[in-house]
């Protein structure tokens, strides 16, 4: 019954201080950021960005997946519509520490029994190449680090995502959010062309 007491929590505290901005809400939406986050239970996107309602558009999977384009059409029709109808000016990818997706893809024998998130996490099988000549105790940090950076490249396959960063439009930033610090790392960044280097 927990989650029945936040709702009435919420509709009894909450909204009432928020309800100007719902009501504005309500015909529209104007986010700034497509933010893309594991579904973990311990990553919550808005408290880590100290976020209101209609400020962040949201795709969540396991693992912080984006699969190239013409792999998903879930994921590629939330991004499509974040970068095409919305407008967003930047995508974040945020991936985040103790992550069990990428525990399974460098120990595929834990997670062969899983018949939809084994081939899923497949989508990152660049990164287990990546890291396999590592330490084996450092893999796993690694490729949370490397399944961010690798995310942003397969995102770069998404035609909407091609145009917006040609016409300066978008910029992208890959994120590592340590649960356990609280703390949240920039690990790379694709910024939009400037102006100098489009006239040259």
């Amino acid at each position: 019954m927990i989650h029945r007491q936040g709702v009435d929590r919420f509709a009894r505290e909450a909204y009432p201080g928020l309800a100007d901005h719902f009501v504005g809400l309500a015909e529209s939406q104007a986010p700034s950021t497509l933010f893309v986050t594991c579904s973990d239970s311990r990553v919550d996107p808005s408290l880590i960005t100290q976020t209101q309602p209609g400020e962040l558009f949201v795709l969540r999977n396991v693992g912080n997946m984006i699969p190239a384009a013409g792999h998903d059409t879930a994921s590629a029709a939330v991004v499509e519509y974040a970068v095409t109808v919305l407008g967003v000016e930047r995508i974040v990818v945020c991936g985040h520490s103790n992550c069990g997706a990428m525990n399974g893809l460098l120990n595929p024998q834990s997670i062969a029994h899983l018949d939809a998130v084994a081939p899923w996490v497949e989508h990152a099988a660049a990164v287990r190449t990546e890291v396999a000549e590592l330490p084996a105790e450092q893999q796993w940090d690694a490729a949370i680090r490397a399944n961010v950076a690798h995310q942003i490249e397969l995102l770069k396959t998404h035609p909407s995502v091609v145009e917006a960063l040609a016409s300066g439009q978008l910029g992208i930033e890959g994120w590592l959010y340590d649960i356990g610090e609280g703390r949240v790392e920039l690990i790379t960044e694709v910024a939009p062309p400037s102006p100098e280097s489009e006239s040259e």
